[in-house]
């Protein structure tokens, strides 16, 4: 370990959780989540050359399948008129494809293979994430960018498998890929409602929703305003902005 002293989500204190041959991995006392060090991570040409042997195909069913749990819980919540974004698209955007089947619109982002960055400085009424967040190398910062994207009441739909402490970790084969590099618990997914102000979060198996975000209104209290006859002017004092 060099330069992992907090966790990488909340910056809680950190233990030694894990060491196999050339892996560290650690815990997060506060949220509970298990990081791989930084050290240990693949290069973006590693990275991205695993990303390809997956077997995206947005036609297969069996995939298609695999992320029903988001395509309905869109479906269930929004409609064609809202807009959405597919964060961490990959090689196939099974999700957007099959909801533009459905005749909803969707951008699509990928820092390797949808690199819209344009698509990150617009608002969207929902946002799906499906098996990205555990290959998040700075989830903190992820996750304040996919919430300050969502408008008011907005959503972010994610699937992942969360740790807990009947797993195995040894031997759980959600660790094998080595692109996964940060596991969440439960206590993590609360952590990220409250800190980025969902009303609620969700979860039934691998699925996770984190619903209603809160978004900030600017109140303007005026203390006095006067009316110039002559010059057919209103002047209002301004004497406190809150959010």
């Amino acid at each position: 370990m060099k330069d992992l002293k907090n966790c990488l989500l909340c910056s809680g204190d950190i233990d030694i959780f894990y060491k196999e041959e050339n892996k560290e991995y650690f815990q997060c006392k506060t949220c509970s989540s298990i990081m791989l060090d930084p050290e240990n991570y693949l290069t973006s040409e590693e990275e991205k050359a695993r990303y390809k042997t997956h077997n995206n195909d947005v036609f297969d069913k069996r995939y298609q399948n695999f992320v029903s749990p988001i395509v309905n819980a869109v479906k269930d919540n929004y409609c064609n008129l809202h807009l959405g974004l597919d964060f961490g698209a990959g090689t196939g955007p099974v999700i957007t494809k099959m909801l533009e089947d459905a005749g909803y619109k969707l951008n699509l982002y990928d820092p390797y293979f949808h690199n819209n960055k344009e698509n990150l400085s617009k608002k969207y009424d929902y946002i799906v994430c499906c098996e990205v967040m555990e290959h998040f190398y700075k989830p903190y910062k992820e996750f304040k960018k996919m919430a300050e994207m969502l408008n008011e009441n907005g959503s972010l739909f994610c699937m992942t498998s969360l740790y807990d402490e009947s797993i195995d970790f040894e031997n759980w084969h959600y660790k094998r890929d080595e692109t996964h590099v940060f596991f969440y618990h439960k206590k993590a997914l609360e952590w990220i409602r409250k800190k980025f102000e969902f009303k609620e979060v969700t979860t039934k198996d691998k699925f996770i929703a984190f619903k209603n975000k809160v978004n900030k209104k600017v109140n303007v209290y005026i203390k006095k305003s006067a009316y110039n006859i002559d010059s057919g002017l209103l002047n209002l004092t301004v004497v406190n902005i809150s959010l």
